[in-house]
């Protein structure tokens, strides 16, 4: 059986989708299954919002001071189930924090702006940055939006700033020295915080 909610270094964290627009390079999900506590992360069929409450029901979100969506897939991929499912975690928990990960592709994938809805509902947004530019973007995220999706993602950060919601920006430390500094000014122009993951570590 598929997980809908695992632990990962502390951490609860909610798998409601596969589905993602971008095939990454350093992409975690190629290295496995599941990650965490997690015995199985890929669905056989896409959970809908009644399965995922009937997980979230099955767990104790009383005493979880924070969760984050972020599987094996883009959160923004499933965004009804995403804003029901925040919705719902609030009035379980209304002082739960929750953040999402996701690709800054969420306009793209739903052909509409989505920063004020995703705001008004996930308090924090890390945003993957990857790569400074679109060439590099592309590349290595080998998305289905070519030459679009580095400026929708970077679009999609500046409105959720002006949401007024906390906000990250990640590269990966394998991209290399000169590329996390570009991208850490990009975000500082963004005014969102700037976040280098560790590969090897799978956060």
């Amino acid at each position: 059986m598929t997980d809908i909610i695992y632990n990962l270094e502390g951490g609860t964290y909610l798998n409601i989708t596969n589905k993602c627009p971008c095939n990454c390079a350093f992409c975690i999900r190629s290295k496995g299954d599941a990650v965490g506590s997690a015995k199985k992360l890929w669905f056989d069929e896409e959970p809908g919002f009644e399965e995922i409450k009937k997980a979230i029901d099955e767990y104790d979100f009383s005493k979880v001071e924070s969760a984050v969506f972020c599987g094996y897939g883009e959160p923004t991929n499933a965004l009804d189930n995403l804003i029901k499912t925040a919705k719902y975690l609030k009035q379980i928990n209304p002082d739960i924090k929750l953040r999402i990960n996701t690709n800054g592709l969420s306009d793209l994938i739903n052909g509409k702006p989505t920063a004020k809805e995703i705001c008004d509902n996930i308090d924090i947004i890390s945003v993957s940055l990857n790569m400074p530019d679109s060439e590099q973007f592309d590349k290595i995220t080998r998305n289905i939006y070519p030459g679009k999706a580095f400026d929708a993602m970077l679009r999609f950060t500046k409105e959720c700033v002006e949401q007024g919601n906390e906000v990250h920006m990640s590269v990966v430390d394998v991209i290399g020295e000169e590329n996390i500094e570009k991208s850490r000014k990009i975000c500082e122009k963004l005014g969102a915080k700037f976040i280098c993951r560790s590969y090897s570590r799978g956060r």
